[in-house]
């Protein structure tokens, strides 16, 4: 059977690839999909068996950063080639893109593969989770404004080593960002919501991350849960929260390959999801 042909995706793939990625308990990535078959930082490959997408590997641009996710290959055409195919896509896509970075959180299944392409364990996240409270939340915790544009790029780069400021003004809003002032008016931290869940949290401070964690339970009411996507340099953040009602819910590894990242991984307390950043 000759291997599927390697193409960009396009807006057409996004339903039947999320039909299908759904049937294997992906979750539904279609709102996902849709964003990334038509951003301009985003490389989506397919691989196209006779005009069926039989399998998908994504490549987000951050700027001297890649990341590699959401590689996916329908069962039937599993240990034949296309992952690795879809994979290395993704990898010249990067390289002409000029990342000198590449990261990516791996699977159980799909760790070996990463490691052949010269990938090694960084660290690793946890992921936490906590139900929602009652209660008010603290007053420096606010709707994001215009204006704040500006100060949470400088708190996103310095916390990541990467350039994001795409994703952030793609999604930040009123609606779907927040930001904690410090004791100063300056911003201090922020969340901002991706339109199909998930959320970048960069908090540089501890306390200002706990008070942002908290004003996200209350908003969540009692009846419904939040996560946070902490990595596991940041001892004192796990620790006040596994002791405040947040439990672990999943740990993953993160790899990276080419050059040292400066960054600061106990700024970090949630993603967009693992295949942005």
């Amino acid at each position: 059977m000759p291997l599927p042909a390697i193409r960009l995706m396009t807006t057409a793939d996004v339903e039947p690839i999320g039909a299908a990625m759904l049937r294997e308990q992906w979750g539904d990535r279609r709102a996902n999909l849709a964003f990334l078959a038509e951003h301009p930082q985003a490389r989506a490959f397919v691989a196209d068996a006779d005009g069926d997408a039989v399998g998908i590997g994504v490549l987000c641009v951050n700027g001297p950063v890649g990341w590699i996710g959401t590689v996916w290959v329908e069962p039937a055409w599993r240990r034949q080639g296309v992952g690795m195919a879809v994979t290395q896509a993704t990898l010249d896509a990067a390289e002409v893109a000029g990342c000198r970075t590449l990261v990516l959180v791996a699977t159980r299944d799909g760790r070996p593969l990463y490691e052949r392409l010269g990938f090694e364990v960084q660290t690793f996240y946890r992921i936490l989770e906590a139900p929602g409270i009652e209660g008010a939340a603290d007053p420096r915790v606010r709707s994001f404004e215009p204006g704040d544009l500006g100060a949470i790029e400088a708190l996103d780069r310095a916390a990541t080593g990467e350039d994001r400021g795409h994703l952030l003004r793609a999604f930040a809003s009123p609606e779907s960002a927040r930001v904690v002032e410090g004791t100063d008016g300056s911003v201090a931290g922020f969340m901002v919501r991706a339109p199909w869940g998930g959320g970048a949290t960069i908090v540089p401070g501890l306390d200002d991350a706990l008070t942002m964690l908290e004003a996200r339970r209350i908003a969540a009411s009692p009846d419904k849960s939040v996560r946070a996507g902490l990595l596991q340099e940041n001892e004192a953040g796990l620790e006040r929260l596994l002791a405040t009602g947040w439990t672990e819910a999943w740990s993953a590894p993160r790899l990276v390959r080419g050059e040292p990242l400066e960054w600061d991984p106990t700024a970090i307390w949630g993603q967009f999801n693992f295949a942005i950043g």
